[in-house]
C-alpha cells in the first residue's frame, strides 16, 4: 500500500494517520503457517524538526506450538516499527531511514518486513515450561514422570559410594 506523504514534507504541524489489514497466512515458519488471522497495522507519519518520521504497529493473534511441550496454543503478537523517511538518501548505510519515490513509501511492505523479523525464533507457552521428559515422553508441566533418574556414566563410581551408604 503506497501511502503519500507529500501533504506533510513540508508542515511540522501535521500528521497524518493510517490504518489497514495485511494477510500473512502464506508465511512459513519452522514448517508451519502462525499467521492464520489477519495482521493489523496502525501507524502515522508526522515531521518534526524538518526530519519526517513514520512509526507503526503491526498487531496479530498467532497459531503457536510451545518448543519445550508441544502444547498449542494462542498467541497475541505486537511488533512496533518506526523509521526515518527521505527524500534522497546521503548515508546509504543507515537502516533507519526509508528512501521516499516521489513522495510516497510502501507501508505495507515496511509492515511485512517489520512483522517477520520480530517473529520468535523460540516460542513457549509459558517462561516456565518445564517441557517433556526425554526418555518417556510425559508433560513435566502436568507433575513429575515415572522415570527413574539416570546417573551420569562419568559419575557413576560416586552414586555407588552414595548407595553404601
Amino acid at each position: 500500500m503506497l501511502f503519500d506523504v507529500k501533504p506533510i514534507l513540508r508542515d511540522p504541524a501535521k500528521e497524518l494517520t493510517f490504518q489497514f489489514e495485511m494477510d500473512l497466512s502464506d508465511l512459513e515458519f519452522s514448517g508451519r503457517h502462525p499467521v492464520s488471522r489477519p495482521v493489523t497495522v496502525k501507524g502515522r507519519a508526522y515531521s518534526s524538526a524538518d526530519v519526517l518520521h513514520l512509526e507503526l504497529t503491526a498487531r496479530s493473534v498467532l497459531d503457536a506450538v510451545c518448543d519445550r511441550c508441544g502444547k498449542e496454543f494462542l498467541q497475541d503478537k505486537e511488533i512496533p516499527y518506526s523509521c526515518m523517511l527521505a527524500e534522497e538518501l546521503q548515508d546509504e548505510d543507515n537502516d533507519e531511514i526509508v528512501l521516499l519515490e516521489q513522495g510516497k513509501v510502501d507501508i505495507s511492505d515496511l509492515a511485512r518486513t517489520a512483522f517477520i523479523l520480530g517473529m520468535d525464533t523460540k516460542t513457549l507457552c509459558s517462561e516456565d515450561c518445564k517441557g517433556l521428559c526425554p526418555r518417556c515422553g510425559a508433560d513435566l508441566n502436568l507433575g513429575p514422570c515415572s522415570c527413574e533418574k539416570e546417573v551420569d556414566p562419568r559419575l557413576a563410581v560416586l552414586a555407588k559410594l552414595l548407595e553404601n551408604k
